[in-house]
């Protein structure tokens, strides 16, 4: 691998090709928000740019992460030359441990900060020897496999130290805006390098690929530094205790908290894991600037007076196990809501957690809270840029083609009518989905069909599900409850003991032991009119089963019985046992050729 470049030199296209063909493939970030992922590929050649997470639905039962499937690069590894980040958000690096567990990359280029959090989740997973981190600068260009140069170029978002990219391909120059807006007064100093967008597009933009997240709000995104006197309002009349929830990645909001707390006089206690992380690495790169003394630890904090002290939490969004939540639900086992606290929820709720914040929010009230939160608070700024935003982009770049990413579909409508308006053809781009193949050449853009595009699911325990049928019985299990009978049949196709039935999180308005009755009946009716299917006598007196369709058969019946008294459709696992099972030989029959047989079943879907 090559090292890192200097920004005067300028990279040479490979032409071997006559018409070469660049594919763009998302694999996650597109109609939806969260797990953005993309692969460019070339010349048999393979570049991704960011690898992120999603978090779950209400409806994925147990699951802590979402990931995009990853079929696609596991089958081509051999193609992979190396990854991009272009910021150190959980939707686009907190994918990649889970990937390194599957395939390897060679080396993983990123800002300072970025790769600094994603080693020590690398560490963490332990699969730091399945790549090399390497750290770039602003207008750094770095060569990965024959094909692409990369060239890094300074943005302003909601978190420090994070690039637009600028891809040299064998086709044209590709940008790659990542999240990003303009913000003219950033927190750190760090502007956007308009400079170098507009060189790029007064030389030539062959596609912008650019982040569509806030395509449906008007105007300009406000400064990340808008936010500070509104914080500095609200903390100066809190006569309590101050505690500040934000994302733990936003490191700007977090430096002007600090800073607040210093002016008020108040010690910094830090809560939540993550929130400890970014803030330890922040501080050793330069971004956070503050005295050791301004932290407390939270026990040495109960014994200071309430007005001076202040909390930075995460669990902004409502999140389960994150501090703010537990704090709120009474768990946490070091802080207490006090009357007259003062809770600032510096965030807005990510789609799909309203509910949760919301419910957050309430029982911090209930508890004798003072919580400040809203939109008209201004206490929170979108690190993602709106129409205006668009429009300068478009404006300094002034690419041929276009493709809307990261955001929902009517956010990638909306942003490819913000294109037209700005002059670029209809069919000079295209609205994808995950999953589809964008061919890309000098002269055309298109879409050629489609590679696999699901989810993968993490569960407590680290283990990654792709299986559907998981997830749907855990909903029946959540929405219906279980009935599990176990029954043991002998060699003469009756029961051996009455059947146990158990029914749990089940709603019936009959009683379990009629439940049972009625499954002991139909177990005998079948039993009855249905054992000279699945068994056959031999002369010699041996027979034969079919365990496996006997436990269909009764399978079906159950669950008609079930859908009929029950009105519901709970999950049912039949435990069937045989003689064999049982260590049994009844009648001194020999079962043989005995079909293999299931423990458990899944009816009811």
């Amino acid at each position: 691998m090559s090292p890192i470049l200097k920004s005067s030199t300028t990279p040479v296209a490979n032409k071997n090709s006559s018409e070469p063909t660049l594919k763009v493939i998302p694999l996650g970030g597109l109609h939806e928000i969260g797990k953005n992922t993309c692969v460019f590929e070339i010349n048999d050649e393979i570049l991704l740019l960011d690898a992120g997470l999603a978090f779950p639905t209400d409806g994925m039962h147990g699951i802590n992460i979402v990931l995009p499937d990853m079929t696609y690069l596991r089958e081509n590894q051999h193609k992979i030359k190396g990854m991009i980040v272009t910021h150190g958000h959980e939707d686009h690096i907190g994918g990649i441990p889970y990937h390194l567990k599957q395939f390897d990359i060679p080396v993983i280029y990123g800002p300072r900060l970025a790769m600094a959090l994603l080693q020590g989740k690398l560490e963490e997973a332990g699969v730091a020897d399945r790549t090399k981190i390497k750290t770039v600068a602003p207008r750094d260009i770095v060569r990965i496999g024959q094909s692409f140069f990369v060239e890094f170029i300074r943005n302003t978002h909601s978190i420090a130290d994070s690039f637009t990219v600028a891809l040299h391909t064998p086709v044209g120059v590709v940008i790659h805006t990542g999240d990003f807006k303009f913000d003219h007064t950033p927190v750190d100093g760090e502007a956007y390098d308009y400079a170098k967008l507009a060189e790029h597009g007064e030389k030539g933009v062959l596609c912008l690929i650019s982040d569509s997240t806030n395509s449906e709000i008007p105007g300009f995104t406000p400064s990340e530094r808008s936010v500070f006197p509104n914080l500095d309002r609200f903390i100066s009349q809190a006569k309590g205790r101050v505690m500040v929830t934000t994302f733990s990645s936003s490191v700007h909001r977090i430096n002007m908290t600090i800073e607040l707390a210093m002016k008020y006089n108040r010690k910094v206690c830090v809560v939540g894991r993550s929130m400890l992380n970014v803030i330890a690495h922040a501080r050793n790169l330069g971004y956070i600037n503050c005295p050791d003394d301004v932290f407390e630890p939270l026990q040495s904090a109960n014994h200071l007076p309430d007005d001076k002290v202040l909390v930075l939490t995460t669990g902004s969004q409502g999140e389960t196990l994150a501090a703010m939540t537990r704090i709120a639900n009474g768990q946490h086992r070091q802080v207490r809501i006090r009357k007259g606290d003062t809770i600032i929820f510096s965030a807005n709720p990510i789609p799909g957690n309203t509910i949760a914040v919301v419910n957050t929010i309430d029982k911090l009230m209930m508890q004798g809270a003072n919580v400040i939160y809203g939109r008209d608070k201004g206490i929170h700024v979108s690190g993602h840029g709106c129409q205006e935003d668009q429009k300068l982009m478009l404006s300094l770049t002034r690419p041929k083609y276009f493709i809307p990413v990261h955001g929902e579909h009517r956010m990638l409508i909306k942003h490819s009518q913000t294109a037209q308006s700005m002059g670029i053809p209809a069919e000079n781009m295209v609205i994808i989905d995950n999953g589809d193949i964008v061919e890309l050449t000098e002269n055309s853009i298109g879409k050629n069909g489609k590679v696999p595009s699901g989810v993968q699911l993490v569960d407590n325990a680290g283990i990654v599900h792709d299986q559907a049928q998981v997830m749907e019985e855990r909903k029946q299990l959540a929405g219906d409850g279980v009935v599990t009978v176990a029954v043991a049949i002998g060699m003469d196709g009756k029961m051996m003991v009455k059947p146990q039935v158990n029914l749990r999180g089940v709603v019936t308005g009959v009683e379990q032991s009629l439940v049972a009755a009625l499954i002991q009946k139909t177990i005998e009716n079948t039993l009855i009119d249905r054992w000279g299917r699945f068994a056959r006598t031999f002369e010699s007196g041996q027979v034969d089963v079919d365990w496996t369709g006997l436990q269909i058969e009764l399978e079906a019946a159950l669950q008609r019985l079930v859908r009929r008294e029950l009105q519901s459709r709970p999950l049912l696992v039949l435990m069937m046992q045989s003689p064999e099972d049982a260590g049994a030989n009844q009648n001194n029959a020999v079962p043989v050729g005995r079909r293999k047989q299931r423990s458990t079943a899944k009816v009811g879907s």
